[in-house]
């Protein structure tokens, strides 16, 4: 009963809130203009800001070429130093939390600040505007009257300096949470930041096979692993026979379509919402606010945007355009400056505007992951959107993949090599090849030109990865976390060599 009025109580809030929502999709190049205006005045006394004349563009109001784009690698002296305990170096005062990370198999981790000016402008308001756009979708929810199943990561003290707190940005996210929220999520908090995975996956099943569960939220890849302990624990067939109430699944972190057929066996409803989210180590970008296709830039958050159209990533200098001047349907490498002292930071992910009124994105790749050897520029969306077709028509459905070229004796002329581990096979695997392929050229008309004929690419080439391959690659490089993820394309051979040696 209590917990009844709770929801009643929330849901009322909730739909207070969603007028945020209503007001970004109206008026975001406004309220952009008023964070940038915020942001300078924030940070124009630290270090960084005295050191590039912040003081300076207050009254300008824009960034214009005041100073280049930053990546990782010229911002980390500032980091290193801030996670020691420095104050008033990116940002004023000191920051206790630094967000790990992961990203795919390879490379060092990175640490990004979250102050906590950060963490509420951004990742809790982010995350109550996601909420209420759950209770806006479907009005009759109950995510504050049952409970909601979470999968996140884990923190510690930094190592050089114990006040600093690491960890994935969901751990922060969850260490954090606000107490009004805490009694609705399954599991305990305790056990929801165990560092050991395998333990916190064995600990969080037993603990939900026994929970009324509505919504689940988390990363694809991690979430079917759980999944898959739950049902063998309670020996049902699907999630609905054990949860009925079960209505929402909020996903990101990567591309959703090589899941979808798994969550439709998992989850066989015609009456439940998927909701993606855009919520990296750097901040909470955007929500699924409909159920048409993309995500809705966050643009009151916090979080000053700009970009660079992919054509122009790799020059030295390149444009660098303001949220009014983007186009629909083109890509760009996403440019981000925070509260939390990252300015003009260019994060490694491209995305497409599906629509500039409002402004909705999808995310199709990584500025550093793709193929482009030949010259067909095949980004994760492509990759995501011709499997998943592909799984339609030949009744497969795959659990992970990742794809490398193929170099070729015969002078200009490649291919690409599929690693592919199924959860269901297709029932001809040359079969399902061949429509791979045609669908990539469907997508991609680059991709399209170089397989002309067989002139400059030859045809694809699947290699099928036993049960348990990418999981088993990824625990033996220590890399089991929420925010770890299969690298799906790369320009060399590097991950699909090491993957293929570890299966053998």
């Amino acid at each position: 009963m209590l917990n009844s009025i709770a929801n009643k109580i929330v849901k009322k809030y909730l739909s207070q809130r969603f007028k945020r929502i209503e007001r970004i999709r109206h008026s975001s190049p406004e309220l952009q203009q008023g964070v940038l205006r915020e942001l300078i005045l924030h940070a124009k006394d630290t270090e960084w800001g005295k050191k590039n004349n912040l003081k300076l563009l207050a009254k300008a109001n824009e960034l214009s070429d005041a100073f280049p784009i930053s990546n990782y690698e010229s911002i980390k002296p500032y980091i290193d130093r801030m996670m020691m305990g420095e104050s008033n170096v990116l940002s004023p005062g000191a920051t206790k939390f630094f967000a790990k990370s992961a990203g795919t198999t390879s490379g060092k981790s990175k640490y990004l600040p979250i102050n906590q000016k950060m963490l509420h402008r951004n990742l809790i308001a982010s995350s109550w505007e996601s909420m209420a756009t759950v209770y806006n979708r479907r009005p009759t929810a109950q995510s504050f009257q049952h409970k909601n199943l979470i999968l996140g990561g884990s923190l510690e003290p930094f190592e050089k300096y114990k006040h600093s707190i690491v960890g994935d940005v969901s751990a922060i996210m969850l260490h954090t949470m606000p107490n009004a929220g805490r009694p609705f999520y399954c599991p305990d908090f305790e056990t929801a930041l165990l560092s050991d995975w395998e333990e916190k996956i064995e600990l969080i099943a037993q603990k939900a096979v026994h929970a009324n569960i509505v919504m689940i939220a988390g990363v694809p890849t991690w979430n079917l692993v759980l999944f898959q302990r739950i049902l063998e624990i309670s020996g049902k067939e699907n999630l609905l026979e054990l949860w009925p109430n079960l209505k929402t699944y909020m996903h990101g972190g990567v591309g959703f379509e090589p899941y979808r057929e798994q969550f439709k066996e998992l989850i066989p409803s015609d009456d439940f919402d998927y909701m993606e989210i855009y919520n990296a180590s750097e901040g909470y970008f955007s929500i699924q606010d409909t159920e048409e296709e993309g995500m809705l830039l966050l643009t009151d958050h916090g979080v000053y945007y700009e970009f660079v159209h992919v054509s122009e990533i790799d020059r030295s200098n390149p444009k660098i355009l303001n949220l009014s001047e983007v186009e629909k349907g083109e890509k760009y490498a996403i440019v981000i400056s925070t509260f939390a002292g990252l300015w003009r930071y260019m994060i490694g992910d491209t995305v497409q505007f599906v629509s500039t009124n409002p402004y909705r994105i999808k995310v199709v790749g990584r500025t550093q992951h793709y193929i482009n050897v030949f010259g067909e520029e095949v980004m994760i969306g492509n990759t995501d959107q011709a499997i998943a077709e592909t799984c339609q028509l030949t009744h497969a459905i795959v659990k992970e993949y990742t794809v490398g070229p193929i170099y070729m004796d015969e002078p200009g002329k490649g291919g690409h090599q599929w690693l592919i581990e199924f959860d269901v096979m297709p029932s001809s695997l040359s079969e399902f090849e061949r429509i791979l392929d045609q669908k990539l050229k469907e997508i991609n008309s680059d991709y399209e030109a170089k397989r002309y004929k067989d002139m400059a690419l030859g045809p694809l080439k699947v290699e099928v990865m036993p049960n348990g391959s990418f999981h088993n690659w990824l625990k033996s490089k220590g890399k089991i976390s929420a925010q770890v993820k299969v690298p799906r394309l790369s320009n060399t051979r590097d991950y699909v060599n090491d993957l293929l040696s570890f299966v053998e």
